[in-house]
């Protein structure tokens, strides 16, 4: 008799519908975990749903809480690490006999592992991985592990059943529908960020949609320390530690859409703030024509982006879209015959033919020894995700000097204070003057929604001294925000760029050299012909795509 599938018996009771079922099977294809894996990491099945099935399924018997011991079991030629490593929590030794629960007892291969490692046969019940990996955690600590424990928690075995009664709570229908709804709700935005903020009266969750949050419904507060334990264990978190800040990732489909989470937890004096960066693979523009360019602009980025050599950096504050623009510069400059390499933390969106590093500070991979590795890997094209240090300025420099075209971004107010940063950071001047070829300052501004923006007359005063007059001599079109379905009610639905962009001519380099400040850099350029981001936000203005207010908020220093 052929053995009944997982998912043919999850939807067999009702647990699993079967178009989840569909969607389940597709995403671990790409993930490569077990189904049943697969199934409690998209939040479709309860972790306690999944092992009823698998023990019928299996013919297995589940674990009870009387069957856990209260002290470590010892088994001779098997190590912690082992257990640990593939979900084993031994139970007892009776008659040569090794009871174990196990979170994958269908692995052939650690079955085996253990019956030749140990001498012992095996009899098997299975268990939930968080109930597992809990006692595993608390029977085999480390040593040094309780010691730091009982330094920073004298009321360390209340602590120890408070994190169960998390992870108990956090594998429970209500709360997983409630991270579920969440998620769900935020890809229905449009949301950026997914933000968990704990507060002394419950839990508050906020969305930032276009650049603005947006507040959403608060959860019932007891189940705030379930809500961010659930979203820790999705993320492969450790859910005990509470004192410390953490970093996670996600990958799940919501609303028929690839999402890519990045988790964050700090502890706040009300429990754990968690906030969630959400990556929408697909709806990423990587085009420069549709980065909202002006045609002046477009052009020169084009040619910047065409010299075989050179630094070009994009610079603004956080969320300004400085990396999905340097994405889009690497589209363009994608080809067989170029091979480009870039060191990014972390890497937000891949691209088939470019070659990407993951920076990963704990182990010692950091910017400049990942920089310093790769210029020994022939590129063409460098992107370096963020100049951090004077090491990674540095070897940016010499990677110009060396023939090759750096991209990177800067956190700085005005594309002439990156020149100055640069200084700051230890690059001599006329290495800047050497390398640097442009600098583009960009922000983000709503963009008012078609569906319910609202013609209004600007008095001639409010042009003039806002500089509109200069932008549009006509007139211009003007629009104000209303607030519609379409839009949530906000009057804004999508975000538009502005740039100013500086192009390092002989004007500026001898500018450079003299020692000029960023003010005084800045009023060159604009001698020049560098129109700055809040005069390209007067564009669009004039255009009717967004309002005075929204530029005035995004570009004011």
């Amino acid at each position: 008799m052929t053995t009944q599938k997982i998912g043919e018996i999850l939807v067999a009771k009702r647990r699993l519908g079967a178009r989840d079922l569909e969607r389940a099977l597709v995403a671990q294809q790409e993930i490569g975990d077990l189904l049943g894996q697969v199934l409690v990491r998209l939040g479709l099945v309860s972790e306690t749903d999944l092992i009823q099935a698998l023990a019928e399924q299996l013919d297995l018997p589940v674990m009870a809480a009387a069957d856990v011991p209260e002290m470590p079991v010892m088994v001779a030629g098997v190590s912690t690490d082992f257990l640990r490593e593939h979900g084993i929590l031994p139970l007892r030794i009776e008659d040569d006999v090794l009871h174990v629960a196990m979170k994958s007892p269908q692995d052939a291969f650690c079955r085996r592992g253990l019956v030749l490692a140990s001498g012992l046969e095996l009899a098997i019940s299975i268990g939930t991985e968080s109930e597992i990996d809990n006692r595993l955690q608390h029977l085999y600590a480390e040593s040094e592990e309780d010691e730091s424990l009982d330094d920073s928690l004298p009321m360390g075995e209340v602590d120890d059943e408070f994190v169960e009664h998390l992870r108990e709570l956090a594998t429970e229908a209500p709360v997983i529908s409630l991270v579920n709804q969440v998620l769900g709700r935020a890809a229905d935005l449009g949301a950026s960020d997914i933000h968990v903020e704990p507060g002394e009266a419950g839990v508050q969750i906020r969305y930032r949609v276009d650049g603005v949050l947006q507040s959403g419904t608060s959860p019932p507060p007891e189940l705030a320390p379930a809500i961010a334990s659930r979203i820790k264990l999705l993320a492969h978190m450790n859910i005990a530690e509470r004192r410390l800040p953490q970093d996670g990732r996600i990958m799940i489909r919501a609303k028929g859409r690839e999402l890519d989470l990045r988790v964050s937890t700090v502890p706040t004096v009300h429990g754990e703030s968690v906030v969630i960066r959400l990556l929408d693979r697909e709806s990423v523009r990587l085009s420069l024509e549709d980065m909202g360019f002006s045609p002046d602009n477009l052009a020169r980025v084009k040619d910047l982006l065409s010299r075989p050599h050179g630094i070009f950096l994009v610079t603004g504050p956080t969320g300004s879209g400085k990396t999905t623009t340097l994405y889009a510069a690497l589209s363009r400059l994608n080809e067989d015959s170029t091979k480009i390499l870039t060191v990014e933390d972390p890497v937000e969106y891949q691209i088939g033919g470019i070659n990407q590093i993951q920076v990963h500070a704990q182990i010692g991979l950091t910017f400049a020894r990942a920089l310093r590795s790769i210029l020994r890997q022939d590129p063409d094209i460098i992107m370096i995700g963020e100049m951090r240090d004077t090491e990674t300025a540095q070897i940016a420099v010499q990677s110009s000097l060396t023939g090759h075209l750096v991209l990177s971004t800067l956190h700085t107010n005005t594309a002439a204070s990156a020149v100055v940063r640069l200084k700051d950071m230890g690059v001599e001047p006329y290495l800047i003057t050497s390398t640097v070829s442009g600098v583009m300052g960009q922000r983000l501004v709503r963009r008012l929604c078609p569906s319910c923006k609202r013609a209004v007359d600007l008095p001639g005063s409010v042009r003039e001294s806002a500089g509109l007059d200069r932008i549009a001599p006509d007139g211009g079109t003007y629009f104000e925000p209303v607030g519609c379905e379409a839009c949530s009610h906000t009057g804004y639905r999508g975000r538009l760029a502005i740039h100013e962009l500086l192009v390092m001519d002989n004007d500026l380099r001898k500018h450079v050299l003299d020692g000029m400040d960023a003010s005084g850099l800045h009023e060159a350029a604009r001698a020049g012909g560098m129109r700055t981001v809040y005069e390209d936000g007067l564009r669009l203005v004039a255009k009717g795509a967004t309002t005075l207010d929204e530029v005035l908020r995004v570009s004011q220093e």
